[in-house]
């Protein structure tokens, strides 16, 4: 993750960036931060549990999102906007869609790791996740092929529920009897 300039922006001025603009780009507090472009493995990977969740989540309420689509976190009692651009969200609350994005929380949030977003994932949205209460976070590192799998506590605290390294399955608290076996998402 970059800033797209070292200075802060109005969120007016965020909407005629992205107007203008082809990049992913994310709005947290008046900074904006740009994604680089995905690896070949991150879209492999991201296009395998996108499948796998979409195909579970058929007769259920809750829909799957995949990269670009904007998710404005709204929480009442957190002040300030951000406008994330997860991996993959999964979104069980219609009541937040606009023609444009998604505002409100997701149920589960994805985020695949390139190797210059580590920090912004593994710290920034980590915690802004956990604050925000989205009730369980993936983190997924295609380069060391390893899943972690976050479920907010009793004290709305993150806790990890599940790591798996290249083989197993990796489970979902939130979606009951969710399972994916590594092997099939890390395979090329």
């Amino acid at each position: 993750m970059y800033l797209y300039r070292n200075s802060s922006m109005s969120l007016e001025e965020y909407f005629q960036v992205r107007e203008k603009s082809e990049e992913i780009l994310e709005y947290i507090d008046g900074f904006v931060y740009m994604s680089p472009s995905p690896s070949t493995k991150h879209q492999r990977v991201s296009s395998k549990l996108q499948i796998k969740f979409g195909n579970f989540l058929v007769s259920s309420n809750c829909e799957v999102f995949s990269a670009p689509y904007d998710i404005e976190l709204k929480n009442d009692n957190i002040e300030g906007t951000k406008i994330v651009v997860p991996d993959i969200s999964i979104i069980c609350d219609k009541t937040g869609f606009t023609d444009a994005r998604y505002v409100g929380i997701p149920k589960l949030i994805v985020e695949i790791l390139s190797p210059s977003n580590q920090s912004h994932d593994l710290v920034t949205k980590l915690n802004l996740y956990m604050d925000y209460g989205v009730k369980e976070y993936w983190i997924i590192n295609p380069m060391l092929e390893t899943i972690t799998v976050y479920t907010l506590n009793d004290e709305e605290m993150y806790e990890q529920h599940d790591i798996k390294k290249e083989t197993g399955e990796i489970t979902s608290k939130v979606l009951n009897d969710f399972r994916v076996d590594l092997k099939n998402i890390f395979e090329d």
